[in-house]
């Protein structure tokens, strides 16, 4: 499949995550409620930013699952639009930070740290934000990559970037969002009652 059938397609079902990568079409399952919570409280914190910070005027839009222009047609689980001024044009504006929440398998690592990474600042995002709730740290990217070493972030640290002034990002609030997935299964722990009650 060529990048304009892929971007002329309509009988896409929604229920599923659609990739394009070195020609071939990838379909996966959505993500898990362990993923999405997380990710939607980040678009939360991101939101209360743009509408209550001095500086938040400077984030145009974020969206989750959302597909990003490389040379391959990549998912992500979250874009950023920064200091545009507008609203952007999602097939001609690149974000300016992606975001990924990783998985957790060898063939994930190989993909979110090196070949994401290198596509999406190759297509000209400022910042890529790897979140990893094995590894309890969010590794960050930054363009250009040459000479620069990632930074990590770890638990217990607050990530500031001066591509979103004044937005802060505490990891382990995030992380913990993760967590009541995570321990129950897929079932959110209740909160107020004794679950061995019924």
């Amino acid at each position: 499949m060529t990048p304009e059938e892929f971007d002329s397609a309509t009988n896409f079902d929604e229920r599923y995550r659609y990739e394009l990568i070195r020609g071939v079409l990838v379909v996966t399952p959505p993500r898990s409620i362990g993923e999405r919570d997380p990710n939607g409280e980040l678009g939360y914190w991101l939101r209360m930013y743009r509408d209550n910070h001095p500086q938040g005027c400077c984030l145009d839009l974020t969206v989750s699952e959302e597909t990003v222009f490389t040379l391959n047609r990549r998912r992500a689980d979250r874009v950023i639009w920064a200091k545009l001024g507008r609203l952007p044009d999602p097939e001609k504006d690149t974000p300016t930070i992606v975001v990924e929440f990783f998985s957790r398998s060898r063939r994930d690592s190989e993909r979110d740290y090196v070949e994401k990474r290198d596509e999406y600042l190759t297509a000209g995002v400022t910042g890529y934000w790897v979140i990893d709730r094995f590894s309890r740290r969010m590794t960050v990217y930054r363009k250009p990559l040459r000479h620069a070493e990632p930074q990590i972030v770890r638990e217990n640290e607050t990530y500031q970037t001066d591509l979103l002034p004044g937005f802060s990002l505490p990891l382990a609030r995030l992380l913990a969002i993760t967590d009541r997935w995570r321990k129950t299964r897929g079932r959110p722990k209740p909160r107020g009652r004794d679950s061995s009650n019924g």
